[in-house]
Parts: structure tokens; C-alpha cells; sequence
């Protein structure tokens, strides 16, 4: 029994001394591990991305002293990115060089977020210790909606002029008088100037400019029908899309480019702007926005619209109509647009609804069904046919097709001269 104590007593003493050991080697290695003041971080990202383009964020790591074997990286992202790729990666820095790392993201989805906050997990150099700490790097950034590459490739107005492209121009319609001039053989006898010519004795034309620039007022429907959702997505987002998508041709034809969000109320509203500033902030406008489960007031953002906007302008009103009944407000407000200014109502069509319309019913509930979509469609229709009656200029497309819709309705006007 006494041999049996000792073994017993030199195997606990030895267990305490190996713990003991072990511990400071531990200590040690803590030590080693450098702390949040030994660690320098840069990133260098952009502040303005597009929703399905990928953009690279650059990272520089350096460490002023110690020594490291890896550092473990979570990065809370800003909102629109924080599914567009892992988020936990490992960097190795090394003391007094940088460390240069890029990542590409694509963001999934437009909108705008702050985030930044790096969440370390420091491995010592023996890789026995680790600290957890938080590397606070703001970062605050914009997704603005996509854009199709068609939409971008859109030649500019000066483009257009130097490669010989004039607009179509119809008498009376959409012209700006620029100035007088002496007729020449060849000139339209519509343009002749009948008091000019009198007064000086000799024909006397009236010059207009070939093209000139014109407002276009986005104006977005972000109530209850608008917060639908088709795969997955909502058709306020193919609104915002579409949006984006005539905000671009507008600016490429150095037009214009005003916004108008409204649902209860008007929630905002942008005069119209030239140039990139003026594409920018209606881009950044709709990156930020949302549908709501709420009746919109076409009455009022319609009357707003008018009081605001006195100069004559294109209104691209992006919404939906269920029927001729319920959407007896819209159609109104939208004729009374006219004549000062060219409405376009943009509606995006269901085709749920219009699949469910010409389905075969396998059951009674089913033929029930396919007889209210049929009444949908058909009211639609009627809706939609009204408001051509009324000089309204209707873009009608499903969700996936109505910016190129739209930007095509927008180049025809363009080209006509009707504004």
C-alpha cells in the first residue's frame, strides 16, 4: 500500500507540473498574441454599387509589433451585401509589411446599409491562444437598382446629332420656335410666318430646334398592388428597375430627369435635374425604396404632380389597374394630366393571373377561379383601353419586360417629337 500512495502521489505531482508547464506555455503564447492596438486595417471599397454588377473591396493588413500565425475574419456587411458571399475568411499579416487581400461582392438586391465592424479571432503564433476582439471599420454604401446593358449602351444626344440621327418632328407638335429666318428654296411652306412675311415683304420662316431638352418625371405607385411578389420578387421592384432603366435613356438624351415615390402621400419628390447629378440622385432615391401595405392616393400625387411640375414634361406613371371600378380614381387624375403634360401610364401585367385565365379547371373551385381571373383580365383590359382613349400613352409588359418595354415607348416619343 505505501508503494501504491507514492506512484500515486508522483503521477498527481507530475500531472501538476505538466499543467503547470502547459499553462505558461499558454501564458506565453497569450502573450505573443497581438493585441487590437499591435493591428492596422485599411479598406478601400466603393461607396455606390449596382445590384447584380460585382465590385472589389481592397484590404490592407499590417501589424506594427508581434507576431501572429492567422487571423479569423467575420465582417458585419452593410445590408445589401450581407448575403453576396462568406463573410468569414483568413488573413495572415505579417509585422511591418502590408498584407494586401480583394475581395469581389455582388450585391443581390438594391438598397443601403452601414455596417463594416470586423470581428477578429487572434491565433498566436503557437496557435494555442487566440483573442476575440472588434476592428470597428465603418462603412456606409448605396446599391442602386440594375441596370441592362442595353439601357447603358444607349447613345448620347451628342452621339446621336454627330452620326446624323434627327428626331421625327410632326407640325404643331412638340416644337420649339427658335428664331426667324429668310426662306430658301426647299423649305417647308408650314413654316412659313405669314405676319413675318408680311411685315417684311419677303417669305419668312419660323426655324425650330432640332432637339431640345425636356423633363421626365418618374413618377412610382409604391401601394399595396406593387408589394405582390412574382418569383420572388416584388413588381415594385420591377417598377424600380424599369425606372432606373428610362432614368439612364432620359439621360442619355440629356433630358431632364425628375421622381416622384408616393403611396398614402407623396414620400418623395425630386424636380427634374440634368446631367449625372440629376441621374444620381434619382438613382439613390429609388435605391432606398419600398412598397407599403397601403391604398395609394392617385388623386393627390397626381394634383401634386400638377402643381409642381408647370413646365411641360413626360409623367411615366408606373403602377397596375384591376379594373375599369377601382382604378376609376387613376384613369381620372391621369387624363387630367393632359394637355400640359405626355402621361405614360407603365402597368406591369400578372401572369399568374393571366396563366390562371386560360388554365383547364381539373375541379369546380378551379373553374371558379379561372372565371374571376377571366374578369380580372377582361376589366384590365377595359381600364387599359380607356385610358387610350383618353391620349394616354399605356406601356403594358410583364415584370421581366418592362424596362426594355418602357425605354423603347420612351425612344419612339423621342423620335416623334410629341413632347
Amino acid at each position: 500500500m505505501p508503494l501504491v500512495a507514492a506512484d500515486g502521489a508522483a503521477a498527481g505531482l507530475l500531472v501538476l507540473v505538466a499543467d503547470l508547464l502547459w499553462t505558461l506555455v499558454w501564458w506565453r503564447d497569450l502573450r505573443a498574441t497581438p493585441t487590437l492596438e499591435a493591428l492596422e486595417v485599411e479598406r478601400d471599397a466603393p461607396t455606390t454599387w449596382s445590384a447584380g454588377r460585382p465590385l472589389v473591396a481592397r484590404y490592407r493588413w499590417r501589424l506594427r509589433r508581434g507576431r501572429v500565425a492567422v487571423i479569423e475574419v467575420v465582417e458585419r456587411l452593410p445590408a445589401p451585401l450581407d448575403d453576396a458571399t462568406d463573410t468569414v475568411r483568413l488573413v495572415r499579416p505579417v509585422v511591418g509589411r502590408w498584407f494586401e487581400e480583394e475581395i469581389a461582392r455582388t450585391p443581390p438586391r438594391r438598397g443601403a446599409g452601414q455596417g463594416g465592424a470586423l470581428h477578429l479571432r487572434i491565433t498566436g503564433p503557437w496557435g494555442l491562444a487566440e483573442r476575440q476582439e472588434v476592428f470597428q471599420l465603418p462603412w456606409s454604401l448605396t446599391v442602386l437598382p440594375a441596370l441592362d446593358e442595353s439601357a447603358r449602351a444607349l447613345p448620347t444626344a451628342r452621339r446621336r446629332r454627330e452620326a446624323g440621327q434627327r428626331p421625327e418632328r410632326n407640325a404643331g407638335e412638340g416644337r420649339e420656335l427658335e428664331g426667324l429666318r429668310e426662306w430658301v428654296s426647299g423649305d417647308d411652306t408650314r413654316t412659313l410666318d405669314w405676319k413675318a412675311t408680311a411685315r417684311r415683304g419677303k417669305p419668312i420662316v419660323r426655324r425650330y430646334r432640332d432637339e431640345r431638352r425636356q423633363p421626365v418625371l418618374l413618377v412610382l405607385d409604391a401601394g399595396r398592388l406593387m408589394a405582390a411578389e412574382h418569383n420572388g420578387r416584388t413588381r415594385f421592384d420591377a417598377a424600380v428597375d424599369a425606372a432606373a432603366a428610362l432614368a439612364w435613356a432620359a439621360h442619355a438624351h440629356d433630358d431632364d430627369i425628375g421622381l416622384m415615390i408616393f403611396d398614402v402621400v407623396p414620400r418623395v419628390m425630386l424636380a427634374p435635374m440634368r446631367g449625372r447629378a440629376g441621374l444620381r440622385r434619382v438613382l439613390e432615391a429609388l435605391a432606398g425604396a419600398a412598397p407599403v401595405l397601403a391604398e395609394p392616393d392617385y388623386p393627390r400625387a397626381l394634383a401634386e404632380v400638377a402643381r409642381r411640375q408647370r413646365r411641360r414634361a413626360l409623367v411615366a406613371l408606373f403602377t397596375d389597374v384591376i379594373d375599369a371600378e377601382a382604378s376609376s380614381a387613376l384613369v381620372t387624375q391621369t387624363r387630367a394630366l393632359r394637355p400640359r403634360h405626355l402621361p405614360v401610364a407603365v402597368t406591369l401585367r400578372d401572369p399568374a393571373l393571366e396563366t390562371l385565365a386560360v388554365a383547364a379547371p381539373a375541379s369546380v373551385s378551379d373553374a371558379y377561379a379561372r372565371a374571376a381571373a377571366e374578369a380580372l383580365v377582361d376589366a384590365r383590359a377595359s381600364a387599359l383601353d380607356r385610358m387610350r382613349a383618353d391620349g394616354i400613352v399605356v406601356v403594358d409588359a410583364p415584370a421581366e419586360g418592362t424596362a426594355k418595354a418602357v425605354v423603347a415607348a420612351y425612344e419612339r416619343l423621342k423620335r416623334r417629337g410629341v413632347l
